[in-house]
């Protein structure tokens, strides 16, 4: 298989003392033994020695669903995290899965609608797992079209009528001078999904580094042999690098990808009823929660590695929530934040295997991190253990950047 995969007949050995594993902590590695008769997942546990097939850089929750889909396949699986899990982009997106069509590149399409119809299912396993309500609502968005929008799609009012009155569906609602579609969209809470996905991922075993940034992926014979940080190193045939705006720094690859700041704030309605819908205007978004806030966002600014965030922006965005729905003048404002989304040239993702034999990337989500999270997870875990994926990532291929003079 390109790019290699986890080996079918290989063991390796670590040697290190065993932890709680609620605080798992990986001890050093040395370099992969001889292979040894049978699968990685039937090797017995010995306190002393400890495998693992496969390392994840980044523990977002790409790299933490990724990890639950490899342990579902026997993998044993290393997250390094250079920060604290999940506190990245996972941390600051809204939580909008939204595949709509005028808003999705074509080639992204099918991926995305993928993603989409397997949430429930997704979600469904890591609150059974983990015990947390990740707050899946479906009661669909409200797009307001602007004149563009229906000057390349005269068909899109027809096609999207709105199952009732716009001051039915949403009282609170300002007066908006655009027409209004429905669609039927989910949204999820990406805090409460990411702490989800790693306490099932600790529940599985998989192990985690935190506070440990990859400065680079080891080779041995031309073939990827784990990770080096600055006080120490890992081993494992396989890596996938999943570390987001930072997935470009690491060699042997310098992928190019770029940090895409987003701002958002939340605020504290008076009601939880105030919204039911996620609704979606030029100018603004909000996206409800169960437990009465309503995020409003978000930019996207090209300002490198900069998380500040802006007074004056904030301010007017929160105008413009205020503007669309006019009682939120009287909310509370909670929090505001910004995020490093992971963009690439085209603002596609990045998925599947490098030219080096054993190792992969999965980055460059961009906008579309939380509700490709699902197919991404599947798709790497099938191309990481051998597999064909399910769904055609060609497109998505690090190949088409290897031209570029950023892609070594």
């Amino acid at each position: 298989m390109q790019g290699g995969g986890v080996p079918k007949r290989v063991r390796l050995k670590v040697i290190g003392q065993r932890l709680d594993p609620g605080e798992r902590k990986p001890a050093r590695c040395h370099s992969p033994s001889a292979a040894a008769p049978g699968p990685a997942s039937s090797l017995l546990y010995n306190p002393d020695v400890k495998t693992w097939d496969v390392i994840i850089i980044g523990g977002g929750i790409i790299g933490l669903s990724l990890s639950i889909a490899l342990r579902k396949r026997g993998a044993t699986v290393l997250i390094v995290e250079r920060g604290e899990p999940g506190r990245e982009a996972s941390h600051a997106a809204a939580g909008m899965l939204a595949d709509f069509p005028l808003e999705m590149p074509t080639v992204l399409q099918p991926l995305a609608s993928a993603s989409a119809r397997m949430y429930p299912e997704f979600v469904h396993e890591l609150q059974d797992e983990s015990g947390i309500n990740v707050d899946l609502r479906d009661q669909g968005t409200i797009f307001f079209a602007t004149t563009q929008h229906l000057h390349e799609h005269p068909s899109l009012a027809t096609n999207c009528p709105l199952p009732s009155p716009l001051n039915q569906l949403e009282p609170a609602l300002g007066r908006v001078n655009l027409p209004a579609i429905y669609l039927k969209e989910r949204s999820v809470d990406p805090r409460a999904l990411t702490a989800a996905a790693l306490k099932a991922a600790r529940h599985r075993d998989v192990d985690i580094s935190s506070g440990t940034a990859v400065t680079e992926v080891l080779l041995a014979n031309g073939h990827a042999s784990g990770v080096g940080t600055a006080k120490t190193s890992y081993s494992a045939p396989v890596v996938v690098n999943c570390a987001g705006a930072w997935a470009g720094q690491l060699p042997p690859h310098e992928f190019p990808t770029r940090p895409v700041k987003g701002q958002m704030l939340s605020l504290a309605a008076a009601s939880r009823d105030l919204l039911r819908h996620v609704i979606r205007a030029p100018e603004i978004y909000l996206v409800p929660r169960s437990d009465g806030r309503i995020l409003a966002g978000a930019t996207v600014e090209e300002a490198g590695y900069d998380k500040r965030t802006d007074a004056d922006t904030i301010q007017r965005m929160h105008q413009a929530a205020i503007h669309l729905v006019p009682a939120l003048a009287q909310a509370r404002m909670l929090e505001a934040w910004a995020g490093l989304r992971p963009g690439s040239p085209d603002n596609l993702p990045i998925l599947g295997a490098t030219p080096t034999p054993g190792y992969f990337v999965a980055t460059g989500h961009f906008r579309d991190g939380i509700l490709l999270t699902p197919v991404t997870a599947q798709v790497m875990a099938q191309m990481v253990t051998g597999g064909q994926p399910e769904y055609d990532v060609s497109a998505f291929s690090p190949a088409r950047f290897q031209n570029s003079p950023l892609h070594n």
